[in-house]
């Protein structure tokens, strides 16, 4: 009889949990939001206990879906945001809310800390700059900033490693976690420079690969949720990394758009590319590796728009700016400063062009046509670094929106593949966790599990329209970013 494993999803603005039958495809998913705070300009926080509390509500609904099959649940992987940073005490527990990878609080100590590693070769030999999203200064920021905290932290370890670990599963953090923080070489060794200005030579967790297994879920869990006592915990891996195999992309040329909280994009490589512009992933096959930019803002960026303008209906927000003029207003989407291609955490939002004509439809058109010209502007960086970007296909929350992936067919001129119900990066972990119990023979069956849906194409009006706004976008970009910072500094 197959097994049943189950892949919980830790992201910006929810958390996602799904049942794959090794044999009979998906059988359940369920998922409850994600509150993001940002009780400072930059900040990018999480709750710890509110991942805890939606992974524990989602486990129950996934079992009471399951009845009687919940006894074949053997396994459990977690997937998400990536590098996130929990601090935790000797005995696991979170110290302080999550700072997210998205977060732009230690733009001092990225400045510090790019001068004192400048003759280290940080780029070539750990496949990533030092931005704001690396681990070493945000670790330097919690010890001049929360000294209290910091004389409790026991290790710094990524929002899914810990979630696992709060289930049972022992102290560690997963391979791309650990590519991406900086503090790591691309061969997985530990880059000692980084380590010790970081002040973290003994506040490491061990490094494991995807789909090893970590623990198995605690007996207390266990009964709460209505799941056997045996259930094995196993390490699932980075989301956009995750999506992107779940999605299908397993051969170079292939590429993702990844309409998150944050914006992705990835592109599949034979071979390891480095750049000061994106970062490098690994994929889950071994010998192919995924360089991919990743936005600040994306979908966190529509929820603010959202709120902001009291709109609770997103469909009824598309249908109406579906009516407005494209790109009649330009929004630069740098809310919490901008990461690849950039990489700059000073820059701050904008819309540009607006005039007493205008009204919430097109403030939120505008929003989402940035987000769109973000995904340009690092497509254009990926392909002059030589990656061939051929099969592009669009996934996650905000590709429910066909009017968001008409736009994102426009202004990058191409045709988007996509996923019948692809229930994105959890897929990933479910397939991991199946993997590490034997319930799989390995990666390459993920395409068992991948239906695609209908391409969307560039509406050819709008292609040319978008390029030159695009041209504009750019221009706005380079011509408010002195003063975006000189705000930022105030």
């Amino acid at each position: 009889m197959s097994a049943i494993t189950i892949g919980l999803d830790i992201g910006t603005t929810g958390v996602k949990g799904i049942a794959l039958d090794s044999g009979r495809g998906l059988l359940a998913q369920a998922s409850r939001p994600n509150s993001l705070a940002s009780p400072h300009p930059g900040w990018a926080e999480a709750s710890t206990a509110q991942w805890f509390d939606n992974v524990i509500a989602i486990l129950e609904e996934l079992t009471a879906v399951l009845g009687p099959d919940a006894s074949r649940v053997a396994a459990i992987a977690t997937t998400g945001m990536v590098p996130a940073v929990v601090a935790v005490d000797d005995c696991g527990g979170a110290l302080r809310p999550a700072i997210l990878q998205n977060d732009a609080r230690a733009a001092r100590e990225v400045a510090e800390l790019t001068e004192e590693l400048a003759e280290r070769g940080v780029l070539i030999v750990t496949g990533s700059p030092v931005t704001q999203q690396s681990v070493a200064p945000t670790a330097r920021w919690l010890q001049r900033a929360e000294p209290e905290v910091w004389a409790q932290t026991r290790a710094l370890v990524g929002s899914y490693d810990w979630v696992l670990q709060a289930l049972g599963a022992a102290p560690h953090v997963e391979r791309n976690w650990a590519l991406e923080s900086g503090l790591f070489t691309i061969e997985g060794e530990r880059f000692s420079p980084a380590i010790t200005a970081g002040g973290l030579d003994d506040r490491l967790a061990p490094v494991v690969r995807s789909g090893a297994l970590v623990g198995c879920i605690s007996a207390d869990i266990a009964a709460r949720c209505g799941l056997p006592a045996s259930v094995v915990l196993v390490a699932g891996g980075a989301d956009h990394v995750l999506s992107a195999y779940g999605a299908g992309l397993h051969e170079p040329g292939d590429w993702l758009i990844k309409l998150g909280g944050a914006g992705d994009i990835l592109a599949v490589s034979a071979s390891p590319v480095v750049d000061d512009r994106f970062y490098l992933d690994e994929h889950p096959v071994d010998g192919l590796w995924l360089p991919n930019g990743c936005m600040a803002t994306s979908g966190s960026l529509v929820r603010w728009v959202q709120s902001v303008l009291g709109e609770d209906d997103l469909a009824a927000l598309d249908a109406s700016a579906a009516q407005r003029p494209a790109a009649d207003v330009l929004c630069l989407p740098y809310f919490l400063g901008e990461k690849s291609p950039i990489n700059d955490p000073d820059l701050r939002g904008v819309f540009a062009g607006l005039h007493l004509g205008h009204d919430r439809h097109d403030i939120y058109r505008s929003a989402l046509e940035g987000i769109a010209f973000g995904f340009r502007h690092n497509a254009e960086v990926l392909r002059s670094a030589g990656l061939p970007l051929e099969a592009a296909t669009v996934t996650n929350g905000g590709s429910t929106s066909m009017f968001w992936k008409r736009i994102h067919a426009s202004v990058l001129g191409i045709p988007l593949r996509t996923v019948k119900n692809h229930p994105g990066a959890s897929l990933g972990a479910a397939i991991a966790a199946a993997i590490a119990i034997g319930a799989l023979d390995d990666w390459s069956e993920v395409t068992r599990f991948v239906a695609e849906g209908e391409a969307v194409d560039p509406d050819a009006d709008l292609v040319e329209r978008y390029s030159d706004a695009y041209g504009l976008w750019r221009d706005l970009s380079a011509n408010t970013a002195g003063t975006m910072r000189a705000l930022s500094r105030r």
